[in-house]
Order: C-alpha cells, then structure tokens, then sequence
C-alpha cells in the first residue's frame, strides 16, 4: 500500500479571533495530485502556506515524509512552491534561475547546469535558458517556475493558482502540461485552485474547502455523483446542478416541486410525508420529451447555442438549466415537456442541506 507523502491531523489556524482553519484531517498519498478548491476566502491557500512553513500551524499536527514539522522553518520542508506571480528574479537568465537553490546548496557550476538543461529538456525551455523573465510570455515563465521547483527533486510540489495570469486556451494547455509532468515525475503535487474544472481534470483527489472546513473529499466524480451537501453539489459541476424546493407528497412517493406553480414527480426513494427538502439534479440529465412521458411541462426563458450543445433556460422561479447535447430548434415563451432523469435525482434536507442517504 501506498504510503502517506503529507499528513494533517486536526490542524486550527487562528488569525487572533478569526479561526481560519478548522480540524483539518488530510492524509496525501505519496505519487499523488491533490487539488484545494473552494471560493476565495475558504481556507484553501493558508492551508498550503501552512504545509509549505509560511504559515504557523496554532494547532494539530503536519507530518511530512514520515517527520513531523510542526515549527520547522520552509527551507527545511524539502517541498517547492510554485506561485502565481511566478516569482522569478528578473535580473537573472532562465538558466540562472533554474540553478538559484542549487548554487546556494553548494552544487558546482557544472553539475548545476548539467542539471539545469537536463530540466529544461523535460519542459521546452531548451532553447530559451540565456534569456530573462521580461523575454518570455506568460505560458514560458509558469514553465521556468515549474522547472525551478523541479530542479530540486523535493518531496511535494505546492502549487498556488499557478494558472490564473493566463489566458482561457493556455490554461487548458498548461494544466495537461502539469499533469504530464506529475506524472513523469512520479510526484507528489497539492494543487490550490478556485476552477473547479482545474480540480476535477488533473487531480485524484479533490478537497472542497468552505469557511475553513474540509466539507468533502475524494475521487473527482465520487465528489461529482455522491456531493456529501448541497454546498459541494453546487459548487462541483459547470453548468452547476439545479435545486428546486419541494415538499414530500402524502404518499411519501413523491415530490410538490415549488417552481412558481406546483409541479408533481417521482421521488427517488421513500421519504416521509410532508418532509420539505431540496431536489438537485444536473443540467444534463433534464432533457426533451414526447408528451406522454413527460415528467414537467415548463416555460422557455432562454435559448443559447455553443454548436456542440443547446443551454435552455426555464422562465421558473427558481430557473432551471438544461443542457441538451444537439441543435434543437426551441423559441423563448414556448412551453416544452421535460423529463427528469429519476436516477440521478438527489435530494437535500432544507435545514443541514444534507445530502439524503
């Protein structure tokens, strides 16, 4: 069995009243990409300063490699990070960059640059190791600061949204270049990021992170088809899911959906009459239906087009996204009939937004 790369026990981080951090249990597996994802303000980045030693830990414990490091200073972690400024000294050529943490360790000029090419032949810097930061566009300075962090060989690489300076076709192109090199590399990486997209396309393990509270973890699409709350069933997903208060029919079968008039459909599983809840469902699993096996009948509000896909918006309160993988030719103010997909329905308690078992 793999072992256990980084490891937080009940760590608490205090900003004097402000309790930024809250019982944080996280156990990182050596070899593995771990993405922190959240809204801004969540915790996620104090988390990684505080594995990298710029943050003091007010309580718990981090064990690293198997040696606990509470209170052990940055530059005795072993672990490189990687910033979203990029961080890079603009009076020093790519390849003195790259061989900084060397030459300070006492490496000889020879063997650094050995090791400086060698790098740069992995991440397409070849060619580019006499110039300086100002020479380079933004995409060639994240790879000298991604080189920089591997020239050390450290125990994890720490990156803090290393993408967000690009532009939207480069980050696509930067983050399959990360993952390729994890995976080169065998590393251990944990990886901050506030795209959930991010998230789920490069890591194995994503924790979403809310007012300093781990509120779920795991595989990308366990977190995607089983979101512990409604929080993280919201926030995973692009478009994200739907939700629609309803209420539990007598019957305790089925649902009094409350979309500005009642709509009546099946629930998932036996619930308790009267219960009021919260139905979740994705926008890919609504779609068109003949009249007869309609499950709604709603208005259109909106139409939108990509070419691939059809973004329908129902003119409901609350509305309602459907994702429809086709060209179909549907006019605002129109009333369609709907069919939810009954298998992949959840349902939210109202007051712990709970997921339902």
């Amino acid at each position: 069995m793999t072992a256990n790369q980084i490891e937080l026990s009940g760590v608490n981080k205090y900003y004097g009243a402000y309790h930024a951090l809250r019982n944080i249990d996280l156990k990182i597996r050596k070899g593995s990409f771990v993405a922190l994802v959240g809204p801004s303000g969540c915790g996620k980045s104090t988390l990684l300063r505080s594995l990298a030693g710029l943050e003091s830990i007010s309580e718990g414990e981090l064990v690293i490699a198997g040696a606990r490091m509470n209170g052990v200073p940055p530059r005795k972690r072993d672990l490189a990070m990687v910033f979203q400024s990029y961080a890079l000294y603009p009076h020093m050529t790519v390849e003195e960059n790259l061989t900084y943490s060397l030459r300070m360790r006492g490496v000889g000029k020879a063997e650094a640059r050995r090791k400086a090419e060698e790098v740069a032949a992995t991440t397409g810097l070849s060619n580019l190791l006499g110039r300086y930061p100002r020479e380079l566009s933004g995409g060639q300075r994240q790879r000298v600061a991604m080189s920089r962090a591997i020239i050390r060989n450290p125990k994890a690489f720490l990156f803090d949204e290393p993408l967000s300076n690009l532009d939207a076709a480069l980050r696509v192109h930067m983050r399959k270049e990360i993952r390729a090199l994890h995976d080169r590399l065998g590393a251990t990486s944990v990886y901050v990021t506030h795209d959930q997209i991010e998230a789920m396309t490069m890591a194995d393990h994503v924790v979403v992170m809310r007012q300093g509270v781990i509120e779920q973890q795991g595989a990308p699409l366990e977190l995607y088809d089983r979101p512990a709350n409604q929080f993280v069933a919201g926030f995973i997903g692009s478009p994200a899911m739907n939700f629609v208060p309803c209420i539990a029919g007598a019957d305790g079968r089925s649902l009094v959906l409350d979309l500005g008039t009642p709509q009546t459909v099946i629930a998932p599983k036996a619930v308790a009459a009267g219960r009021v809840l919260i139905m979740g469902i994705r926008p890919e699993h609504i779609e068109l239906s003949s009249e007869a096996d309609a499950t709604l009948r709603l208005p259109v509000g909106a139409v939108e087009s990509t070419g691939a896909a059809t973004y329908v918006t129902t003119a409901t309160l609350p509305e309602l996204v459907i994702v429809l993988n086709s060209r179909i030719q549907i006019r605002p103010g129109e009333t369609v009939p709907l069919r939810l997909d009954q298998s992949h329905l959840h349902l939210f308690d109202k007051e712990t937004q709970l997921r339902l078992p």
